[in-house]
């Protein structure tokens, strides 16, 4: 038998069970009985989750075997070594394995609940049995077979966060073929520079959906994108607006074939599942192309079903008896991470609308009504709703809700209090930390870890996860950048058109050869818990002294009288160094000298004199992406004398009008002219 191969024997999952809202004990978590397994199957004791998280990061073969058995994949597929070759990039994961991500998502099903529940801005919840999602998925799947799609080629979609979207990725994942969407909230500009180098086959694409109380017709862009993909030679329309999907063609090419959704999501086919190898491509998720063409992230159908359902079972501790929400599009990737709840048995609940439709409680109305007990939000959302002064916890029933999941930047620390006396006081907060990268968590929360105001609880299981130095030594309690020093099953296979892994390797392995460095600037205290301060290249670097942006916006954006800031810390020709403070006032305030001297003062006594920026501005809103980061880099980009256009792509972010704005800034002299005194 190979090293690191597991003895084969038949995972008994006796997971615990629990219904309602209310925070899960550690006595009765995911991961609590995951020990008990370990102890029972492999004669393994952890004393406390760090004692559990070194094991996982330093016998690698034996932890991942543990999660393969433990989630009963060992009666799917046998394999020859857990961890062939330990090499990053390019590490050899369950050698010999085969399985299907559809297949696996689908074999938890149970008539007793529902697979999805989707909700829109208008209508009732709609709620499709496994049942019926297994049926279409195994129609479409077929459908796509009849299309001529197989192995090696691409299916596309333009698509809302709706079940048509889950059933065509599961279906395209069954036929072995490999899966990409972008959201119609997207610009063509943006999709094509995506799908341009996916070359898909087949295009899925919804005729509109809706948003903040609009309708927005999505046809013409469809064909728009038609004209502009000649690999794509199948269109199938998806009505979601004008019951016409049926009708005209959308398209004036010739050689595109156009079907309605009912004609392959109605067909009465077999579900038939190809069995591709643990590193066959699954999907291809797209860098946010602020800084420069989108990078194509290719994930095999192993690594993500063994990463989430590590990640989602042991970390965010998803049962089957849950109905997960994360308010998302399909551009983002919680949005993947959201549909493998299906991994574990889990209802999902899809949401196609605004999270501040009819107000700023829209996604917590969105639970109330679907009885949602684990929702995931950006920290964006969390701290609008703190602003607006919002009461959920008064104003809705949320008695279900037992988790609240936070990520896409850091959050205030008010915010974090506003969750737990306003929101969801039963609840627990977990922040969480990783990327699209990786499509998964590399720091989070445990149920075995104490909560931390400002932090995230610890590293995830089975990540090797440190904080370096420039010099790359190791540091403890002081910041550093954010490395990963062995490999994850669910690392990309490679990027698009990266043939000789160019690309691959100084994305994320030119600071420090055959370690990952991810790019966020973060501390590890010495119990494990990691604070988060922005993207690394992004730091503030002033006077030698280095600082991430998000320490600055937790000290001014706790201010009442500012609604947004956007802080860029900006080397400059000849050797100089900006760092200008661009920041919103909150509705009904206007910027002025007092409100200047409440955000140098707060600085000063709050963080840093040193770090108080040479120049605050006035801005009509901070441009982000549009999952909700601030633009930091392009911004950054744009002040050093890059053109926008060079930067970002208009229709992958949010007020792209403002990016000429901040052109006209860098091209103004005046640098300190306006600073305030240090």
């Amino acid at each position: 038998m190979a090293a690191g191969r597991a003895a084969p024997r038949r995972a008994r999952l006796s997971r615990p069970h629990r219904t309602g809202g209310g925070e899960v004990t550690a006595a009765d978590s995911n991961i609590a009985d995951f020990q008990a397994w370990l102890r029972r199957e492999r004669g393994l004791a952890h004393a406390d989750y760090a004692a559990l998280w070194r094991w996982s990061t330093d016998d690698l073969p034996a932890f991942w075997s543990a999660v393969w058995e433990y989630y009963g994949l060992d009666r799917v597929s046998p394999y020859e070594e857990v961890l062939a070759d330990a090499t990053m990039p390019g590490a050899s994961w369950f050698t010999g394995a085969h399985l299907n991500f559809a297949r696996q998502c689908l074999t938890r099903s149970d008539a007793t609940r529902p697979a999805v529940i989707a909700v829109s801005e208008t209508g009732a919840p709609e709620h499709l049995s496994w049942e019926r999602l297994r049926a279409e998925v195994a129609g479409v799947a077929a459908g796509l077979r009849d299309l001529g799609v197989g192995p090696g080629d691409c299916v596309a979609g333009y698509l809302p966060n709706v079940p048509h979207a889950v059933v065509a990725l599961l279906a395209t994942a069954a036929v072995g073929a490999t899966w990409t969407v972008c959201s119609p909230d997207f610009g063509t500009a943006g999709v094509l520079d995506r799908l341009r180098q996916a070359a898909p086959k087949v295009l899925f694409s919804a005729d509109g959906y809706r948003h903040g109380g609009k309708e927005y017709d999505r046809r013409p862009q469809t064909a728009e994108l038609l004209a502009g993909l000649p690999t794509v030679r199948h269109l199938v329309a998806v009505d979601r607006l004008h019951r016409s999907a049926a009708g005209p063609a959308w398209s004036d090419r010739k050689d595109v074939t156009q079907h309605p959704w009912p004609a392959l999501a109605g067909r009465d086919a077999p579900l038939v599942f190809a069995d591709v190898p643990f590193d066959h491509p699954l999907w291809i998720l797209w860098s946010s192309g602020t800084t420069g063409v989108p990078k194509g992230i290719v994930h095999g159908h192993g690594g993500i079903v063994v990463e989430l359902l590590k990640a989602l079972g042991l970390g965010v501790g998803l049962r089957p008896d849950d109905r997960y929400l994360f308010h998302t599009s399909t551009s983002w990737m919680v949005w993947n991470f959201m549909v493998a709840g299906l991994l574990h048995g889990s209802t999902i609940v899809l949401y196609d609308g605004s999270p501040t439709h009819p107000d700023v409680d829209g996604v917590w109305r969105i639970a109330e009504r679907t009885g949602a007990t684990v929702v995931g939000v950006g920290a964006a959302y969390l701290t609008a709703g703190e602003k607006a002064g919002a009461h959920p916890a008064c104003d809705l029933g949320l008695g279900a809700l037992r988790t609240v999941l936070q990520t896409g930047s850091a959050m205030p620390d008010s915010t974090w209090h506003w969750v737990r006396d306003r929101l969801a006081p039963g609840a627990r907060l977990q922040s969480i930390c990783g990327g699209t990268d990786i499509c998964s968590v590399l720091a989070g929360d445990s149920a075995l870890l104490p909560e931390h105001t400002g932090r995230l609880s610890g590293p995830a299981l089975g990540v090797a996860l440190d904080a370096w130095d420039p010099d790359g030594r190791p540091v403890v309690g002081e910041q550093g950048e954010l490395v990963v020093t062995a490999p994850l099953p669910s690392m990309p296979l490679h990027f698009l058109g990266d043939t000789d892994h160019r690309r691959y390797r100084a994305g994320y392995f030119d600071v420090y050869p055959g370690v990952w460095r991810h790019g966020d600037w973060i501390t590890l205290h010495p119990d494990l818990s990691v604070e988060v301060a922005g993207r690394s290249d992004a730091t503030l670097n002033r006077m030698g002294v280095r600082m991430g942006s998000a320490d600055l916006y937790a000290v001014v954006e706790r201010l009442p009288r500012v609604a947004d800031s956007l802080v860029i810390g900006a080397e400059l020709p000849g050797g100089g160094y900006a760092m200008p403070l661009f920041v919103v006032p909150a509705p009904g305030e206007s910027f002025d000298d007092d409100l200047r001297d409440e955000i140098v003062a707060a600085i000063r006594r709050h963080l840093s004199p040193r770090h108080v920026p040479d120049v605050i501005v006035p801005v009509e809103a901070v441009p982000r992406t549009l999952t909700g980061k601030k633009l930091e880099v392009p911004v950054k980009r744009i002040l050093q004398g890059a053109r926008a256009a060079d930067v970002v792509a208009e229709g992958t972010v949010t007020r792209p009008d403002l990016l000429p704005w901040f052109a006209e800034f860098a091209a103004r002299s005046g640098y300190g002219t306006r600073a305030t005194p240090t």
